[in-house]
């Protein structure tokens, strides 16, 4: 049987790429009796009755899912933050962070905009910037012209499924519409009150740029930790999951617990401090959510 990836999901349509070619299928009844819903980006197994048309027989394990943008199996998210209007934020990246490590995706750190801040203000970004690269993330720093944006990405798409994600009103989505001008992603301009853009988004497709796939929606629009234990936040920060492995106690919360290798690695500058306050603030909010039944 033909295997292939859904790229497009649309009224009852799975769009699945298999060998250049798009088969346009519908899924079997067993799904719906399964309460299995096809996502874009499923692996999945198919039978077509010509080139245009076909059914799903099976969705193959995924590695992960998403809820917004709906789609599956994704490699890697492009967190876009911004030098300036609106403000970086390093508890925000941290939020987006926990989130993207916890689904199991790479994420790659764009902070745009940076022609436009004064030299003051680049020692502070470029400062923090190397905090996230001895974390061993990567870092791209581009100025508010969107081709050097898109020069810098490019290669870091090949290969992959992306989703592009992060601060509102950054330049997600103008980013996505210079990737494949037909997009035409709707943008509007910053709203002060708000301080945060909007977009408007439509049904999920996956889109080749390079010889990767890149969401054309941008992800993560809610930020709660609903899934997520205490036990697990460790994990979700490499810096101080590394830490973590010289503490004396397996299952150390690294708040109040004796000989705690994360809180020594902070005093002695290893760990940023505003990195461990955001894990102190992630914990309690996961502590006091509410249990769900």
């Amino acid at each position: 049987m033909p295997e292939g990836k859904i790229v497009k999901a649309l009224s009852g349509f799975y769009y699945v790429l298999s060998e250049g070619n798009i088969i346009q299928c519908r899924s079997r009844g067993v799904f719906r009796k399964n309460k299995i819903t096809p996502l874009v980006g499923d692996e999945v197994i198919f039978q077509a009755e010509n080139n245009l048309e076909g059914y799903i027989l099976e969705v193959k394990e995924r590695k992960n899912s998403l809820v917004r943008p709906p789609i599956a199996n994704v490699d890697q998210a492009i967190l876009v933050f911004s030098a300036t209007e609106p403000g970086f934020s390093t508890a925000l990246l941290d939020r987006f962070l926990v989130l993207i490590e916890y689904n199991r995706i790479t994420p790659i750190i764009c902070i745009t905009k940076m022609d436009l801040i004064n030299d003051e203000e680049k020692h502070i970004i470029k400062e923090i910037v190397e905090d996230y690269k001895d974390a061993n993330y990567t870092v791209l720093l581009t100025s508010s012209e969107t081709e050097e944006g898109i020069e810098k990405l490019f290669p870091h798409l090949n290969g992959v499924i992306s989703v592009f994600a992060g601060q509102s009103g950054v330049g997600k989505s103008s980013l996505l519409n210079a990737l494949n001008p037909e997009l035409e992603l709707k943008t509007n301009d910053i709203s002060n009150h708000l301080g945060r853009g909007k977009h408007t988004t439509r049904h999920v497709e996956l889109i080749q740029i390079g010889d990767g796939l890149v969401a054309d929606t941008p992800g993560f629009s809610s930020l709660e930790f609903t899934d997520i234990e205490a036990e697990e936040l460790n994990f979700c920060f490499p810096d101080i999951q590394k830490l973590s492995e010289e503490c004396k106690f397996r299952g150390c919360l690294h708040i109040a617990e004796p000989k705690c290798a994360v809180k020594k690695g902070m005093e002695n500058g290893d760990l940023p401090s505003y990195r461990y306050e955001h894990y102190k603030e992630f914990l309690e909010e996961i502590k006091s959510r509410k249990p769900r039944y």
